[in-house]
């Protein structure tokens, strides 16, 4: 007769399915034929363009929108929620009190996910691509923020911004890109500490970088009115990602933590 597995190791072993499930997913990028038929229409610069819009999104935010975002909601009272879920899970471990975090955090991925998905819809009817950046940009930190108070971390400090931009480089990677990423997201987790080498605004590129590549075809097209609502409907998708991802990660911290 086996041992039977503590409720933490069962969600352990849960995460790590995900995970690989996650990686599989990211390993292989396929053109779509929507991607073809537009790559000629594409004007040159465009990607220059993009990449130079969210690394402006990224800069004001992190310099001055952090608090503005934060007026969406009740930062206190999400670090009370996590207070109170890991209070309750120290009295009673188990497999429902674990699970609590995680569902917060899904929950919270599921809003943003349509929030932004909304946002891409109405800015494509009216024929606004680029202007839609600092927007899809703060919606996505909002997401994250929030998964993170979730866990019971806070997003401050540079050493958690540098991990929040490794997890959205991340979600929007593939292929060699995203496994190297990963291992430096997987490395922080274990050493939460700034690279010795670091540089954010090389950091901000990259994060920006892996953004323009996967939304320039969709960003392209939602310049365009009312045919624009397709390409904001990709916004949806790619939050989707980023919230996943960064969902799969902070459980991972979460968890470790529990583990000691």
């Amino acid at each position: 007769m086996g041992i039977r597995k503590t409720p933490l190791e069962k969600e352990w072993a849960a995460l790590e399915k995900k995970e690989a499930r996650f990686l599989a997913s990211r390993t292989e990028k396929a053109d779509s034929r929507l991607n073809q038929l537009l790559a000629e229409k594409v004007p040159d610069g465009l990607q220059g363009t993009l990449d130079t819009a969210f690394c402006k999104a990224f800069h004001l935010i992190f310099e001055k929108g952090t608090g503005v975002i934060e007026k969406t909601y009740r930062r206190d009272q999400v670090r009370q929620t996590y207070q109170v879920n890991q209070y309750a899970h120290q009295l009673s471990p188990s497999k429902k009190t674990l699970r609590t975090f995680s569902k917060g955090a899904r929950s919270t991925g599921t809003r943003g996910v349509l929030l932004s998905g909304a946002s891409g819809v109405g800015m494509g009817l009216l024929g606004i691509g680029l202007p839609d950046i600092p927007l899809f940009t703060a919606m996505a930190l909002r997401t994250v923020y929030k998964i993170a108070l979730e866990y019971g971390f806070d997003y401050d400090s540079q050493e958690e911004q540098y991990f929040i931009l490794l997890l959205i480089q991340g979600a929007v990677s593939h292929g060699e890109e995203f496994l190297e990423t990963d291992r430096l997201v997987n490395d922080y987790i274990r050493s939460p500490s700034l690279p010795p080498d670091y540089d954010k605004q090389v950091q901000i590129q990259r994060a920006a970088g892996g953004l323009s590549r996967e939304l320039l075809y969709m960003k392209f097209l939602q310049g365009i009115p009312l045919v624009g609502t397709v390409g904001g409907v990709f916004n949806l998708v790619y939050m989707k990602q980023i919230s996943g991802y960064a969902n799969l990660k902070y459980q991972r911290r979460f968890l470790a933590g529990q583990r000691g």
